[in-house]
Parts: structure tokens; sequence; C-alpha cells
């Protein structure tokens, strides 16, 4: 079998095996505790504007999406936002952006110091995006599904005046089943493809990655966005992916039967996302390319990062609306 980039997450038939989120806190409304109070029976921490601080990544599409969700509802306002390097190295993410090398904020110079206040036997990755408690500095959740959603549905009493409603409660059995399609096949799926070890594993995730995204090309073709006429926690989610897709995922993770601008319903539909105030804006292609052609050792072992491809479609007319 071939070198693994992460063994651990590496199954016996050499396909990528995320590992599970460590942290599974919530943040909710109905929290038990007091205001400044740790969490309740249920482990649900009281919503506090002021108290927490999401850490993300411009080039993590998880942490990204959780960027995204935090700045069309206004969140932002009430939670702060620390944000590591794209470099991540032995050690783990790094606040060598910010001054000092130190989150202003929690004062750490990596996000695994958070992690073992956490947690001091925690051996796994450290992973981005992360809800840290400001006031224990201790990391509430990196359950990055729930994450998004909560921030949705516990938050509601300080979302911006007109924020959208990402996660309607009316459309949540069909938008789950899509959400959880998207992340097998697409989200997951292109991580499944750049991981794998054995040329069946990644056969099969090169299948299903191409042949959902045959199927969402299907769908978009007569609405604007996934779940009709506005955008939902599903675009989110699937625009994050396609973002990276030529910049890193064609090439380094070998998704290359087509690039996105070949696919001409998806490429409209992501610029029509990407030229949506909250999307584009939150998008550093040069923090995506450096972590992952500077990361992933086993994969691109002279850690050159590509000059290509060009960007400039991005902001062209996409003739959706």
């Amino acid at each position: 079998m071939a070198q693994a980039q992460f063994t651990r997450e590496t199954g016996s038939g050499g396909e990528f095996v995320r590992q599970p989120n460590r942290f599974t806190d919530r943040i909710t409304a109905d929290s038990g505790s007091a205001p400044g109070g740790g969490p309740d029976a249920q482990g649900r921490w009281p919503v506090e504007p002021g108290r927490y601080r999401l850490i993300w990544c411009r080039a993590c599409p998880w942490a990204h999406r959780a960027r995204i969700v935090l700045g069309l509802l206004g969140l932002d306002e009430v939670i702060s936002v620390g944000t590591v390097d794209p470099i991540r190295d032995e050690a783990g993410w790094r606040f060598t952006l910010d001054d000092g090398g130190r989150d202003p904020v929690l004062g750490v110079e990596f996000l695994a110091e958070v992690y073992r206040a956490t947690d001091p036997d925690y051996t796994g990755r450290v992973t981005v995006p992360a809800l840290v408690d400001t006031v224990t500095g201790r990391v509430v959740t990196n359950d990055y599904p729930q994450i998004t959603l909560d921030l949705s549905t516990q938050w509601r009493a300080y979302h911006r005046p007109g924020a959208p409603d990402l996660y309607p409660e009316a459309l949540r059995p069909d938008l789950d089943t899509l959400i959880a399609e998207i992340f097998r096949d697409v989200n997951n799926g292109v991580y499944r493809c750049g991981f794998a070890v054995t040329q069946q594993a990644y056969d099969e995730a090169f299948t299903n990655l191409f042949a959902r995204l045959d199927l969402l090309s299907q769908r978009l073709a007569g609405q604007r966005y996934l779940m009709g006429d506005a955008i939902t926690e599903a675009d989110v989610r699937l625009f994050t992916t396609l973002v990276r897709f030529d910049a890193a995922y064609h090439g380094h993770f070998k998704c290359n039967l087509r690039k996105l601008t070949e696919m001409p319903v998806l490429w409209a539909y992501a610029r029509d996302l990407f030229q949506t105030p909250g999307f584009g804006d939150t998008v550093d292609f040069d923090h995506i390319k450096r972590h992952y052609y500077g990361t992933h050792p086993a994969i691109n072992p002279t850690g050159i990062v590509p000059l290509g491809p060009d960007l400039t479609g991005w902001t062209a007319p996409h003739g959706r609306g």
C-alpha cells in the first residue's frame, strides 16, 4: 500500500476514513446554564454575545462554511473571529498571522494549546473550525456540521435584520438528505480521492464524485439554488468545495475528469455565489493553494505551489437570476 497522508485515517482497503469530531458540545438557546456558566448536564452552553471565538482557516472548506454563515447572519458582531496560518505543520494550526504570533484574544500560539487545555489526552488531528469559550479558554465544539446549523437556529435573537433563513424548518427533511449526499460524494469525496492509497479506493471515490456533480448540475439547470430561489445551508456547503475545485482538487487530489470551468451549470452557479456578498469576499486563493500543496508531503513531496489556475473568470457575468 502506498504511503498515507494520515495513517490513522486510512482504512484497510486504502480508503480515507475521516476522524470523528472530538468536541461536540453545543451552544443553544435552551441551555440550562446561566450567562458565564459552563455546559449544562446535556452539554449545552448558553448563547452569550461576546463570549465565544470562532477559529478558522481561509484555506479549509469546513471552516470556510462557518465563516460564511457567520457573516451572512451578521453574527460576526457577537462572535469574534480568529484566523490561523494556512500552513499546518507537525505542531498544527498556528496564529502567525497575528502580531507576535499569538491570537490576541486567547493568547496562544497554536490551536493545539486550546485542544490540550480542554483534553490533555487528545492525540488526534487538531482541526478547524473550532468554537472556543474565551472565559475558560476551552474548546466548546469542533463539530463542523452542527456549528453552522446552530448558528442558524440557536442564535436567531442576534441575527442581523433581513438575515437569510439558511435552514428553513419546512425544507429540513429534503435539505438534510441533500446535505448528506453532498458531504459523502463531494465535500468529503474530493478528500477520499486525494487521500486514497489504493487504486480501487480512488476509483470508487472518483466515480461517485463526478456522478454526484452531474446530478447537481441537472438539479441546478432548472433553478437558481439547490433548494429553489433562496440560498440555504446546502449552497454554502457545496460552494466551499466548488471554489477550491480547480485551484486544488482537480490537480492535487486527482479529481481531473473535468474542471469546474468545464461544467457549465456548476461553473455559472459557483460564480453566482462567489459574487454574492459574504461568499467571494471570504475566499483567499493564495491561502488555499499554499495549504493544499504545501502541507501534504505524501501527495506533493516537492511542496511546489502551482501558479495557476486563471482566476479572472470568477468575476465574469454568471447569467443566473
